[in-house]
């Protein structure tokens, strides 16, 4: 029930109705716990939320494809919504110039004018001899040694630096360890046996899986537990670790994301749902036309620009800055959840690590089984 307390006692808090705490709040219900679920925005769902707009399910929070290549997994999700099959295959466009992504032979045709994967190692391989990189010491000389100066320069370099906000030779190499490269004209990104969206959206995925919890939007934790301190025999926190400590050994540092979203007079803007603006003097990364993810024909079209920035206190934190210094600070955190026995950390921002939507469940599940004991 949202928005209203059904008892004056619960055996689990969970702070935050994202994906993680849902499907904790499902297993807990399962399992036969009563779940009280603190959101602090005025929706559910998290990141992962998605809202009916022109008869197009827009992804609020930016582009959502859920994908894995755990049975299980999909099998779970598939029990919460019908989902319909979606191949994401984005584009990137650097100035006038427009290639598929992941790297592939349709990349690398278009690039250099080849037809053979022949050809396309051949060049790639001299560029990087010619780099004469063997020990890469940061972001730009590991994907030079990867992929070679010319995919680098157009792909890379521009978009990477926007993503981070710091040039490519001021981030550490391991942010890049792997960048994909197919020698064949497949143009499909990700490499999992199950990928799709919900017909309906994301929302009533969340909205199904907290059908048997109470749930209080609008909620801060922090304000909430002041005049409620007893209310839960145990708590699971997705916010930031940091945050829950009250920033004692520091802030750790995270990326934010802004969108500008506009409703536009045409039924088709790009063509393609994603589309990555790969170069510096455009200032967003990328641009969503929603409607391509369910490909329904409709009179208008919803698009979203996406600009990276800093993060700061009162916006957004995406993704976490997982570099040396910010790992040791997040060890200090981790060692004083630990010494919580009753205090569950976490989800992105509650374990300080980018997840795809998989993992999350996959996390979530092997949490609830541990404080359950229910049965895979």
């Amino acid at each position: 029930m949202y928005d209203k307390l059904t008892r004056d006692k619960y055996d689990l808090l969970i702070a935050g109705a994202g994906l993680y705490g849902s499907v904790i709040a499902h297993e807990a219900a399962r399992a036969g716990r009563s779940v009280l679920v603190l959101e602090k925005r005025n929706h559910i769902g998290g990141n992962i939320y998605t809202e009916r707009r022109e008869g197009i399910d827009v992804h609020v929070y930016g582009a959502h494809i859920f994908h894995t290549s755990d049975r299980g997994i999909w099998e779970y999700v598939n029990s919460f919504a019908e989902f319909e099959p979606f191949i994401n295959s984005p584009l990137a466009r650097f100035r006038d110039e427009l290639y598929n992504l992941p790297f592939n032979m349709n990349t690398f045709s278009r690039m250099w004018n080849i037809r053979t994967p022949d050809e396309a190692k051949r060049i790639i391989e001299e560029q990087i001899r010619k780099s004469g990189i063997t020990k890469p010491e940061n972001l730009e000389e590991q994907a030079i040694s990867l992929v070679g100066y010319d995919i680098y320069e157009k792909l890379v370099k521009g978009y990477t630096e926007k993503q981070w906000g710091r040039k490519c030779s001021e981030l550490p190499a391991f942010i890049i360890r792997r960048l994909p490269v197919r020698f064949t004209y497949d143009n499909n990104y990700f490499n999992d046996r199950y990928q799709g969206i919900p017909s309906e959206g994301y929302t009533v995925i969340a909205e199904r899986m907290l059908k048997d919890a109470d749930v209080l939007l609008n909620t801060d934790y922090f304000e909430f537990i002041k005049t409620h301190r007893d209310i839960a025999a145990k708590t699971v926190f997705t916010g930031m670790i940091d945050e829950f400590f009250g920033y004692s050994e520091g802030h750790l540092e995270y990326r934010s994301l802004r969108f500008e979203t506009e409703t536009l007079d045409t039924d088709n803007f790009q063509g393609n749902a994603v589309v990555n603006y790969t170069s510096a003097d455009v200032p967003y990364t990328r641009i969503i036309e929603h409607r391509h993810f369910m490909n329904r024909q409709q009179a208008k079209t919803i698009i979203s620009r996406e600009y990276p920035q800093e993060w700061k206190p009162g916006k957004e934190p995406y993704y976490p800055v997982n570099d040396e210094r910010n790992t040791e600070l997040y060890e200090k955190y981790l060692k004083k959840a630990q010494e919580l026995p009753d205090v569950v950390f976490g989800g992105r921002l509650g374990e300080y690590r980018y997840y795809d939507m998989d993992k999350v469940i996959a996390a979530a599940l092997e949490q609830a089984r541990a404080m359950f004991g229910q049965e895979e």
